[in-house]
C-alpha cells in the first residue's frame, strides 16, 4: 500500500519548509521530499532575512526541519523523478529509488540550477568570491576591487549596480559586444573601467580569489568576480503532468526559465503549486519562504473546499 498525504512538498529549501510548516500547523498530513542539494549551499551566510541575518544556510534548514517535524510533518531524503495524476484529483509521486507516494495536492519548491560561464575556476568559487547578486554579497565586498565579467546584454547594468557597494568596479568585456556610446558614457561617469579581451581564468592563492587572467597573460587584481548565470528551473519531472518551463526575461533579455503560476503559486495543472526559485529566479531566501507560506494557504483553502465537497456527498448518500 502506498502512503498517502494531503500534500507532498517536493524540495526542502526555504520555500518548501515554509509551506510545509504552515500546512502542518493547519493539521494537514505533509511529506517533504528533499534531494539535499540546496542552491545556496556554497554561500557562508544568508542575508536580508529579517531576524536571521548572517545565518549559515544549513543552520536555517536544520531549524526549519525541526519546526516542521514538531507539528507532525514528515521529511525524507530523495529525488522525485515523475508525478502523475491517478484519478479523483490525486497524484502519484515516484522517487529515483522506485518508491511511490500519493498526494491530494503538490507543492513544488525544487529551486533552480545556476548555469555558469565556462571559465576555469568559476564553478569552484561560486557563491564564495564568484558572485552575481549585490544584495546577497555586496556588503561583504564593499570598497574592494570587483570585476564584472560580461556574458549577457545586462553586463553594463550589473556593473552600474555593483558600483553602489564599491568605487572600484571593472567591466571585462570577455569577447562580448561592446557597450553602446551611451553606456560608455554612463560607465565613465561612474568611474568604471572597461577592459577588452577574453578572460582565460581566475587567479587564486591560499584558497582566495586574487584576480582574473586574460588570454594575453595580463592579470588584474580583484577580490571578487561577478558573473551572469542562467537560471534554469529544476522542473523536469513536471513534464509528466504536462507542465513545461517558460522563459523569464529582465529588461527584454532572457535570464532563465521558471514554471509559470499565479500570485498564489497555482500552476496551469489543478492541484499543483510552485514556490521559490522554481517559479521566481530572482527570489531571495526570505521571499522564497514567504512564497511557500502563500502557496500553503492557497492549498489549504483548496483542500477545505474539497473536504466540504466530500462531506456533502457523504451526507447525501446516507
Amino acid at each position: 500500500m502506498e502512503d498517502s498525504y494531503d500534500v507532498v512538498v517536493v524540495g526542502g529549501g526555504a520555500a518548501g519548509l515554509g509551506g510545509a510548516l504552515a500546512l502542518s500547523r493547519a493539521r494537514r498530513s505533509v511529506l517533504v521530499i528533499d534531494a539535499g542539494a540546496p542552491r545556496n549551499a556554497p554561500a557562508g551566510h544568508i542575508h536580508n532575512y529579517l531576524g536571521r541575518e548572517g545565518t549559515p544556510p544549513g543552520e536555517l534548514l536544520a531549524i526549519g526541519r525541526e519546526e516542521v517535524a514538531g507539528y507532525g510533518g514528515e521529511i525524507v531524503t530523495g529525488t522525485v523523478t515523475s508525478a502523475d495524476k491517478i484519478g479523483d484529483g490525486q497524484f502519484r509521486v515516484t522517487l529515483a529509488d522506485g518508491a511511490t507516494v500519493r498526494a491530494r495536492r503538490l507543492l513544488v519548491t525544487t529551486g533552480l540550477v545556476d548555469v555558469l560561464p565556462d571559465i576555469p575556476g568559476v564553478a569552484e568559487r561560486w557563491g564564495r568570491d564568484v558572485l552575481h547578486c549585490p544584495y546577497c554579497h555586496g556588503w561583504e565586498v564593499r570598497d574592494q576591487p570587483v570585476g564584472v565579467l560580461a556574458g549577457s546584454p545586462l553586463a553594463v547594468h550589473q556593473a552600474l549596480m555593483w558600483r553602489q557597494w564599491t568605487e572600484n568596479v571593472t567591466l571585462f568585456l570577455n569577447d562580448a559586444d561592446e557597450p553602446t556610446g551611451e553606456e560608455y558614457e554612463q560607465l565613465a561617469a561612474r568611474g568604471i573601467a572597461v577592459i577588452d579581451g577574453g578572460v582565460a581564468g581566475l587567479e587564486v592563492q591560499d584558497d582566495r580569489l586574487t584576480g582574473v587572467r586574460l588570454r594575453t597573460g595580463q592579470v588584474f587584481s580583484l577580490t571578487a568576480v561577478v558573473v551572469p548565470p542562467v537560471f534554469r528551473a529544476r522542473a523536469d519531472f513536471l513534464t509528466s503532468l504536462g507542465l513545461d518551463t517558460t522563459e523569464m526575461e529582465m529588461a527584454g533579455h532572457v535570464i532563465g526559465t521558471a514554471v509559470a503560476s499565479d500570485a498564489t503559486g497555482a500552476t496551469a495543472v489543478p492541484g499543483v503549486w510552485v514556490a521559490g526559485n522554481v517559479a521566481d529566479p530572482k527570489a531571495q531566501v526570505i521571499v522564497a519562504a514567504g512564497a511557500g507560506l502563500s502557496a500553503a494557504a492557497a492549498i489549504n483553502a483548496d483542500l477545505v473546499m474539497d473536504d466540504t465537497r466530500l462531506a456533502v456527498a457523504g451526507a447525501l448518500s446516507r
